[in-house]
């Protein structure tokens, strides 16, 4: 019997057709893979299963009998639970208060706080789901949270867990061990789904998978009937080479350098005293657990920061100003967060490329804009970047996510600079966009420039780097070279010192 069924499910957003007559059978007692890129519409299925979506069209049998989901509430009564990808954990409450919240057992008119204690420690020894009950969440680790995320599924009884993007945050120990927990789940007889959009983990924990390809299922198959390289082309529609090619460059001077810098954040994390060079011809990735400062060394680097100490230098020159500054004197940065400072949704695909060069030769004159030079320049860069756009203005927000991505890598790559920021270049884009933006950074070293790459993509970091540098809390807790062990690498994300890793 199947544990879920989903038939002719459409949901509309606006114009917009997230899932288009999806049918989707889910075994009981599989670990089943939905697989496709960012935008494919795995996230709305799934939500619309545990309730928080509504779909315009289809229906919904679960364990055979044909249901009704309109809420959250509807999903967990029918044994359905959810764990999101951003966690929805309170920091200061403790791992069992987290637990129970919601589903609150009194005794005499108080909270029995001893024996839901007793309860979430013995869920967690019995899935060996490592985690103390009484500790507060906002001090254990992220793997540990998502431990917790999966107790609140299990003490409400769930037998289908929809995992949403689940490895996004974790140490390579840490997704290893979360593929131990899926199975050990998988045989006590839950059924598991997996959103994802990494081949690797499709290939190592699914039964079978589920491609989605432009909201429309593609096919499902038997995992073990199938390779990285099928499932790839079924993602993106055609063959896509999976293994990055880096040619031998030999590293030359010191392009970027970045001397003692700290910054300070309202939230907390902070970048302390970090010291790095990025030299011509090279790519230094810097590797580490999402939250441990990237986003603050990003904002420093790039000007978009303005209060730090120490000194970021390009060439000879130090780098006091903001963005602009940092533009004229041979600095490109592929923003971490493409929505909010990569482009302007509401403008066009021609404008967003002439971002921050609007006001020069030849897209002005005497504060008059010049259409024709800026048509032909957006023409030129749309076809040698393969940006797919309705037109050149078309607005940048209806562009696919992977598209987005190129027109900023066009902008960017456009102003023929010295030393690129790549801050999570390929984050939420699809294999054939990878594939793409890869090449793009590795002909940029080739051409003798420089790339500091921030990426919480593991794999990514090693394909592309030259040097790693492994930051955690703010710190650079270690240098490695790209062919370093990954376990060891891993281990240095999550804190162990260089001896004990």
């Amino acid at each position: 019997m199947n544990a879920a069924e989903l038939t002719g499910i459409t949901k509309r957003f606006g114009t917009v057709n997230a899932n288009d007559a999806v049918s989707l059978s889910i075994r009981t007692g599989e670990v089943h893979s939905l697989l496709g890129e960012n935008g494919a519409g795995k996230t709305t299925l799934m939500k619309i299963l545990f309730g928080l979506h509504h779909a315009d069209a289809g229906s919904i049998r679960v364990n055979g009998e044909a249901v009704t989901i309109r809420r959250p509430s509807d999903a967990i009564a029918l044994g359905i639970g959810m764990v999101h990808q951003h966690f929805m954990l309170v920091p200061r409450l403790t791992v069992t208060e987290n637990v129970i919240a919601g589903t609150e057992v009194a005794r005499r008119g108080f909270l029995d706080m001893a024996s839901a204690t007793a309860q979430v420690r013995e869920l967690a020894e019995r899935y060996r789901l490592t985690v103390n009950p009484t500790a507060r969440v906002e001090n254990i680790s992220v793997g540990e949270q998502q431990r917790v995320e999966i107790l609140k599924a299990l003490y409400r009884r769930a037998r289908i867990l929809i995992l949403d993007e689940p490895t996004a945050v974790l140490t390579p120990q840490e997704t290893d061990e979360l593929f131990s927990i899926i199975e050990r789940l998988k045989e006590d007889g839950q059924t598991i789904i997996f959103i994802t959009h990494k081949l690797r983990e499709t290939m190592a924990v699914s039964d079978r998978v589920t491609v989605l390809r432009d909201g429309r299922v593609v096919d499902t198959v038997n995992t073990s009937e199938t390779t990285p390289a099928d499932l790839a082309r079924m993602m993106v529609g055609r063959e896509v080479l999976l293994r990055v090619e880096r040619m031998p460059v030999e590293a030359g001077d010191t392009i970027l350098e970045v001397t003692e810098l700290s910054v300070e954040s309202a939230l907390g994390a902070h970048v302390r005293g970090v010291s790095l060079q990025v030299r011509a011809g090279e790519i230094l990735g810097i590797a580490g657990v999402e939250g441990n400062g990237q986003l603050e060394l990003e904002e420093a680097i790039s000007g978009l920061r303005r209060h730090y100490n120490g000194t970021i230098a390009i060439g000879d020159r130090e780098l006091r100003g903001g963005p602009e500054q940092r533009r004229r004197l041979g600095l490109a940065h592929i923003p971490s967060d493409r929505q909010r400072r990569g482009i302007i949704g509401g403008f066009s695909v021609a404008w967003n490329l002439i971002l921050g060069s609007q006001w020069r030769q030849p897209f002005a004159r005497r504060g008059v804009f010049r259409i024709a030079s800026i048509v032909a320049f957006a023409k030129q860069l749309v076809r040698d970047f393969a940006i797919r756009a309705a037109g050149l203005f078309a607005p940048a927000s209806s562009l696919s996510g992977g598209n987005q991505q190129k027109l900023i890598i066009a902008r960017e790559f456009s102003r023929q600079p010295e030393v690129v920021l790549a801050c999570q270049p390929t984050r939420g884009v699809d294999v054939g966009a990878i594939e793409y933006i890869h090449k793009q950074l590795l002909e940029l070293r080739e051409r003798g420039k420089g790339v500091l790459l921030i990426s919480a993509e593991l794999d990514e970091v090693r394909a592309l780097s030259d040097r790693i540098l492994v930051l955690y809390e703010g710190r650079i807790v270690a240098e490695r070279p790209a062919d370093c062990d990954d376990h060891e690498l891993g281990l240095l994300m999550a804190g162990h010192t260089e001896e004990s890793a």
